[in-house]
Formats: structure tokens, C-alpha cells, sequence
């Protein structure tokens, strides 16, 4: 239990007014972990309180370095957590019941400071869902342009926003206030000519569906022309790329063949001497001698 000190401290405190009139608010999805920040570093005499609700019921404490959590039989009981190094307050698997406000006081001999938090817990979002209000769509004019008549709804929420979208452009939206119920927001089309989606959201996050399903509206003749010259595109992209790689691999074939050619003549290079002519000198007698032919007479 909190020592009777710290209570003391705490009432007196209390009375003085010492809480200011900052609220810092805090918006999570019921099952979230939510952290409440001191943004402070504790030093070893420092006394960390923390209080809940418009009864400002004590629920946890550090002092002297020991934590003390006071949550049990209450709506926090196995939920609570404290960093001993900040003191800050950690609500595991937070619910809509812990929804409120949190009161933060520190005790030191440098002063005292305080800090308070208003924590909303919301349900989990749904995802919109969006359907056909027709079967088939009907022509209004002799062109027999079809129209498309959609519907978005999310069911059972509160302080929501519904919403259409065409890309960036918000084109219809309906808010409900702190009450579980089911919203529809209609949406009449000629054709789908762009990107369509539903969004339901709180203020801090949304859920969104595209509008994707041409089974639901038709296309606009003109997006049908655009995807054909696109996947056209796309195509002769991919040939011409085809066609590059093909063209490098022979081309990295033939250099790799002639580099082999080459390789092989110079295997097979024949080498030649460089030749040296001496002079002899001829002796006279052996010219002499070699001029001297005897002929015979042949007789038939």
C-alpha cells in the first residue's frame, strides 16, 4: 500500500491547487498498449503518483525506488505497469471503461511538478463495406450510358466520420456522435473513371476500401482506351527489353568466339630465326675443278 506520507503529501498538495490547467489528450484503440510519458529521468529521492478518474483514486506509485501498484479489484487490476527509470504509466490491453482523466504528480527536493492526461479508448474500426444498390445498372439516356448507384456502411460505431473519396477529393461524408449505429452513405456514378474508396475514421486513424470491383459499376469508355494503350505500352516495352537482352547475349557470343580464334592462332604462330649469310672465299682450284667436265660419246 502507499505509505500514509505520500498520501499526506498528496492531499496537501491537492488542496494547495498544484494541478494545472494543461490536459494533454491521449486517443488509443480498445486492446492497445497506451503509454503516459513523465518525460522525465528519475533520481533516487524522486516520488512519482499517479491518480484516475474525478475521484482521483491512487492506482500507482514509485517511492524510494519501489513500485507500488494500487490497481487490485479495480478496473486495472493486471493491466498496469511502471518504468522505473521515468515512472511512466503503462495500460496494457487498454479498454473504453479506463477512458479518463489521469492525474501525474512528482515529488522532489528540486520541486514539485505535475502533469494531466485525458485518455479516450475507442472501439476497433470496422471496414466499410461497400455494395450495389441495383443489379443492373439502368440507362437514362439513348447514348445507354449506365449509372451506378453504391453504398458504403459501417456498422456499429460511434463519434465516426463516413466518407466517399475520388483519389485525393472528398466527395461526400456523414458524422455520427458517441452512439453505436449503423451509417450509409450513398454515391451515384455514370461510370468509374477513377479511384473510388470509402473511408470511416476517428480523428487520430481511419479504415478504407477501394472501389476496385468493376462488377459494381461499369468502366468509362475512355479508362477501357486507356488500359488498352497501357497494357499495349507495357507489351512493346517488354518486347523491345526482349529483344535488348537477346541482342547483348549475341553480341557477348561473338566477341567470346573471335576472342577464342584469336587465342588458337596464337597457339598455332609458327616461329621463325633470323637467318645470317657468312662469305666464304672460293679457292681458285675449286672453281677450276668444277668447270672440268668430261663428256663421253654415246653410241646408239
Amino acid at each position: 500500500m502507499i505509505h500514509s506520507a505520500s498520501f499526506f503529501c498528496l492531499c496537501l498538495l491537492l488542496s494547495t491547487g498544484v494541478f494545472g490547467d494543461e490536459v494533454k489528450s491521449v486517443s488509443a484503440l480498445e486492446g492497445d498498449s497506451v503509454t503516459l510519458n513523465t518525460d522525465v529521468k528519475m533520481q533516487r529521492d524522486d516520488q512519482i503518483l499517479w491518480m484516475f478518474g474525478p475521484q482521483e483514486s491512487r492506482i500507482a506509485e514509485i517511492h524510494r525506488q519501489n513500485i507500488y501498484i494500487d490497481a487490485i479489484n479495480t478496473i486495472f487490476e493486471k493491466r498496469l505497469q511502471m518504468d522505473d527509470q521515468t515512472g511512466s504509466l503503462i495500460i496494457r490491453n487498454i479498454r473504453t471503461e479506463h477512458s479518463g482523466l489521469y492525474k501525474l504528480l512528482i515529488i522532489n527536493n528540486r520541486g514539485n511538478s505535475n502533469k494531466r492526461f485525458n485518455v479516450s479508448v475507442y472501439a476497433p474500426l470496422p471496414v466499410p463495406v461497400i455494395i450495389s444498390n441495383s443489379l443492373n445498372c439502368s440507362s437514362t439516356s439513348p447514348s445507354s450510358v449506365s449509372n451506378c448507384s453504391l453504398l458504403c456502411s459501417a456498422v456499429n460505431v460511434g463519434a465516426v466520420t463516413l466518407s466517399w473519396y475520388k483519389g485525393n477529393s472528398l466527395l461526400s461524408s456523414i458524422s455520427v456522435s458517441d452512439l453505436s449505429i449503423s451509417l450509409s452513405l450513398p454515391l451515384e456514378l455514370e461510370c468509374l473513371d477513377d479511384s473510388y474508396s470509402c473511408v470511416v475514421a476517428y480523428s487520430f486513424t481511419n479504415r478504407t476500401t477501394h472501389l476496385s470491383n468493376t462488377d459494381l459499376c461499369q468502366p468509362c469508355p475512355e479508362r477501357e482506351e486507356r488500359s488498352h494503350l497501357s497494357i499495349s505500352i507495357v507489351v512493346i516495352a517488354l518486347l523491345l527489353l526482349l529483344l535488348a537482352v537477346v541482342a547483348g547475349l549475341m553480341n557477348c557470343y561473338r566477341k567470346r568466339k573471335q576472342s577464342g580464334k584469336e587465342v588458337k592462332a596464337q597457339e598455332e604462330e609458327i616461329l621463325y630465326a633470323d637467318t645470317t649469310f657468312c662469305a666464304y672465299r672460293v679457292k681458285s682450284t675449286d672453281v677450276i675443278a668444277a668447270d672440268q667436265t668430261l663428256y663421253s660419246t654415246v653410241k646408239t
